[in-house]
């Protein structure tokens, strides 16, 4: 399968796979001994018709068993453990909950007891945060120093609610973590020639991102009266204001709309489609 990837970025993530599945991983996260990640692609899994192959969504219509063989599918590439793994249970605010083990397995193998938290943190060895899309932004977090990690989904409304910088925050108030040692991932996502948004999305960018308002790489109007908007420099803008270092920000290369085969999108399928996942964990031990 030939990927479209954005100028000056092929290679920014990593292609990897394990038996049939297909999953995506960052250098510079790869490099930090005793932390698990990576980000689910659509090759791999059992689901079948829009949802071919590796949906990772109970709540889209495909059926329970096959997702939930697919989530077996991505631990055992990974590594990690499904009993040990939480969800967020995402509604686009810009909560971010501190999870532990009491909330191991939620949202695969436990009902989740939480609503509307869209952010994940954690400093436990063995858990594995996962986070879900199809063309939203996903934030990676890893602090080495601290041995936490935290994971955010941030579409336009986090965005204007500056998630990222909320993690950060919650990073530092309950791990004491400093942002510039945090290595942070904008995940694969769409892209600003993909998304077009409309006046009402556009006035709250503006307002939100005032500091920026001559940026014409972050949002530009057409001819028509829409916008194109630049949610990977949205979010680099919100993760340099929360102080995290731009040489400490890996990018995602990969946009979910151009590759529709390859990764779901919301856009691109018209909603006919599943769910990505991204994960992130601590190990038990550093390896």
């Amino acid at each position: 399968m030939e990927l479209k990837w954005k100028a000056d970025q092929e290679g920014a993530v990593h292609i990897r796979k394990k038996g049939e599945v297909v999953y995506l991983t960052y250098p510079a996260l790869e490099e930090q001994p005793g932390f698990c990640h990576g980000f689910s692609t659509r090759l791999g899994g059992v689901s079948r018709g829009i949802f071919s192959s590796m949906n990772l969504s109970f709540t889209r219509g495909d059926e329970e068993q096959a997702v939930l063989e697919n989530y077996r599918r991505m631990a055992d590439a990974l590594g990690f453990s499904l009993e040990k793994a939480v969800c967020s249970d995402q509604t686009h605010t810009a909560n971010v909950r501190y999870v532990t083990l009491e909330d191991a397995g939620k949202g695969i193998v436990r009902k989740k007891d939480y609503t509307d938290v869209d952010g994940l943190v954690t400093d436990v060895p063995g858990l594995t945060l996962v986070t879900s899309y199809a063309d939203c932004v996903p934030l990676f977090f890893v602090d080495p120093v601290r041995r936490a990690v935290g994971l955010s989904h941030s579409g336009w409304r986090g965005t204007v609610g500056k998630i990222g910088a909320v993690t950060v925050r919650k990073m530092q108030e309950v791990f004491g973590s400093d942002p510039r040692d945090i290595l942070a991932a904008i995940g694969p996502s769409i892209c600003q020639d993909c998304y077009e948004v409309s006046e009402d999305v556009a006035q709250e960018f503006k307002q939100a991102f005032a500091r920026h308002s001559k940026e014409k790489q972050l949002l530009y109007r057409k001819e028509d009266g829409k916008y194109q908007l630049n949610l990977w420099r949205a979010n680099e803008l919100v993760l340099l204001e929360a102080g995290i270092l731009s040489e400490h920000i890996s990018f995602p290369g990969l946009c979910t709309c151009c590759n529709p085969d390859f990764l779901f999108s919301h856009r691109a399928s018209h909603g006919k489609r599943g769910n990505l996942s991204a994960f992130l964990g601590i190990r038990e031990s550093i390896e």
